[in-house]
């Protein structure tokens, strides 16, 4: 089975946890594409939703969902997103779409976090794949330069601007053993807006589309 069909499988599955008439997070990447494209075809009744990135507004207004600012919403009662890493202690990193702060607020801002990613997605410790931070232009070479005593080798993101008019350092090379306590570290450097380590606020449940099915992983 494919990359894609166990992200499709995956999305399918998440569609059960979104309760009716309530007004949901949805966060972005391929694996929300697909969840979003399995909410419309079931058409489920929503109040509403509240978008990570313009991106996936534009698939949640095409699909017939309503689109509300956070503001007017308040606290939300699910959260759905993917991921770019997940351990089984359900520590996340994020941003691979360059949209981690948008996706940290809402995440803070509701009750349960749905995260959904295929098998490949899952490793023992996370690093692998270079941690997202985003950083506010003028900053980004000291920022840079923090980053380096942390251990990591940062590399500016070509030709990327986040959707609040930020850019992306990808820091390599880090291996990740507290991530509570280097999320914590690195928001700590002045300039940084957020990095994509997601371990103070984790997923509440981790759903991992697999060659047999789908794996339902909670603390």
């Amino acid at each position: 089975m494919s990359s894609d069909e166990q992200k499709r499988r995956v999305a399918e599955a998440a569609v059960r946890y979104v309760p009716e008439g309530s007004i949901l997070g949805v966060g972005t990447g391929s694996t929300v594409n697909h969840f979003i494209a399995a909410l419309a075809a079931r058409r489920i009744p929503l109040a509403g939703a509240v978008s990570s990135s313009e991106a996936s507004t534009k698939l949640l207004r095409a699909a017939g969902i309503e689109v509300l600012d956070l503001n007017a919403a308040g606290d939300l009662e699910v959260y759905v997103d993917g991921a770019d890493e997940a351990t089984r202690h359900l520590h996340l990193i994020k941003g691979g779409g360059a949209a981690l702060t948008r996706e940290k607020i809402v995440a803070a801002a509701s009750r349960r976090f749905l995260c959904n990613v295929d098998e490949s997605k899952v490793v023992p410790v996370l690093g692998r794949f270079p941690l997202p931070v985003e950083v506010i232009p003028m900053a980004r070479s000291y920022v840079a330069r923090q980053l380096v005593k942390l251990g990591g080798d940062p590399v500016l993101r070509d030709a990327v601007v986040t959707d609040n008019g930020n850019v992306i350092l990808d820091v390599h090379n880090l291996s990740i053993t507290d991530p509570r306590s280097l999320e914590s570290e690195i928001n700590q450097i002045t300039g940084v807006v957020a990095n994509g380590i997601f371990a103070r606020r984790p997923a509440d449940v981790l759903l991992v589309g697999r060659e047999g099915g789908v794996d339902v992983l909670s603390p």
